[in-house]
């Protein structure tokens, strides 16, 4: 018997592990990780970038979360000696449509309480002398990090602290019933008094399982990424983003400066036919299946087919990738993209195929479910953490 059980062992999950340690030190805790490791997916598998909150609704949870998130990132890598950088983002306009985008880009940041800085191409050509575009802003609070290292400081600080920690166990079914919940898994079966679900990709079928009945599907976008060549480490002095289409939850290829010193490219968005579908040819029958019949999924299909045809062609065809590189970085060659690991992000989407664009928490009277949680996710897990816990003190009067 537990006083609590998490399920997840991302960078959300052990956020809330160690959240409820560090409030209530007392309790008993177990996480639960249906993978031999923990951070397997979106926490290992990310672009390791500190978002500053650049772009969203300000007063969302993602804008809230983000600013606090990177401020406490930043802090925790401090405190626990994970090697952390603020080396600022630019993002570039290369087209003038860009630039009236980047004025309302701008314009956000500002609301969302970030320091900007707006660039004409001469002082853009001045800071990167190998980026070429028609102006850019430049915002110097993001960073970069290993999240997969920040994950196995927050484990060990659980462990520290008297949980347990259960590897390679893939919850089935959680049954609620009266003052306790059963959760069943492939080789056990537990009771805890509460629970919070931080299971990513696996958010709806955790919900499913718990029978609340969601009203959304995730859908899995596998994002692919290049590395470059070690003699290319130099080619930015800041993470160079492009100008993102507003009407698209994506952020676009951008460069990425990366905390171990080389420099990927990515990633671009294309469907996965798996929740963790990180090659072309990896696929789930059984989810796709489920996809297919989900009519948020067909909805979404059809509003946004050209887009997911220009995705599948970039990611088939890899000068057709280097072209979207070479709109702010003309002076980069196919031979420089070497092939780096993939990831898949967890994409909420509703009945009427639209994104579910903030975070999304739902409960039952002993659960809370993280249920949408993409980017970013891994910059803002401490104070999800942190607003989990306060959910869960007044909710089930702890």
């Amino acid at each position: 018997m537990f006083d609590l059980v998490v399920i997840g062992g991302g960078i959300v999950g052990l956020a809330v592990a160690m959240e409820a340690l560090e409030r209530f030190p007392n309790m008993s805790v177990l996480l639960i990780e249906k993978e031999a490791q923990l951070a397997a997916h979106q926490t290992g598998r990310n672009s390791g970038v500190v978002h500053a909150g650049v772009y969203y609704q300000p007063g969302s949870m993602k804008a809230r979360f983000c600013k606090e998130g990177a401020s406490a990132t930043a802090e925790f890598c401090r405190g626990n000696n994970i090697a952390f950088e603020q080396c600022g983002k630019m993002l570039v306009a290369t087209t003038p449509i860009e630039l009236e985008r980047m004025t309302a880009l701008q314009s956000r940041c500002e609301a969302n309480g970030l320091q900007t800085e707006r660039l004409d191409r001469a002082e853009l050509t001045r800071r990167e002398p190998n980026i070429e575009g028609l102006g850019a802003v430049f915002v110097p609070a993001t960073g970069i990090v290993d999240y997969g290292l920040v994950a196995a400081k927050m484990a060990e600080k659980i462990l520290g602290a008297g949980a347990e920690i259960a590897l390679g166990h893939d919850v089935k079914v959680i049954r609620e019933e009266g003052a306790l919940i059963t959760v069943e898994a492939d080789r056990m079966s537990i009771q805890t008094r509460n629970l919070i679900v931080c299971a990513g990709l696996h958010a709806d079928r955790m919900a499913m399982a718990a029978n609340l009945e969601p009203d959304f599907r995730i859908i899995p976008f596998r994002g692919e990424y290049f590395r470059l060549p070690d003699a290319k480490n130099n080619i930015v002095r800041h993470l160079i983003y492009p100008i993102p289409d507003p009407a698209l939850p994506f952020l676009g290829v951008h460069l990425t400066k990366m905390i171990g010193g080389y420099v990927t490219v990515g990633p671009n968005a294309v469907l996965a036919f798996a929740k963790e579908g990180y090659r072309l040819y990896d696929v789930e029958w059984p989810e796709l299946l489920g996809m297919i019949g989900y009519s948020g999924f067909r909805k979404l299909v059809r509003a946004n087919l050209k887009f997911g045809l220009g995705e599948i062609r970039n990611s088939l065809f890899k000068r057709s990738y280097l072209s979207l590189c070479q709109r702010y970085c003309p002076q980069l060659r196919i031979d420089d993209l070497l092939r780096y690991r993939a990831g898949v992000r967890a994409q909420a989407v509703l009945k009427d195929g639209t994104f579910v664009h903030d975070f999304l928490i739902k409960s039952t009277r002993r659960s809370l479910h993280v249920c949408n949680a993409p980017s970013p996710a891994a910059t803002s897990a401490i104070p999800i953490a942190r607003e989990l816990l306060s959910r869960a003190t007044e909710r089930f009067g702890w």
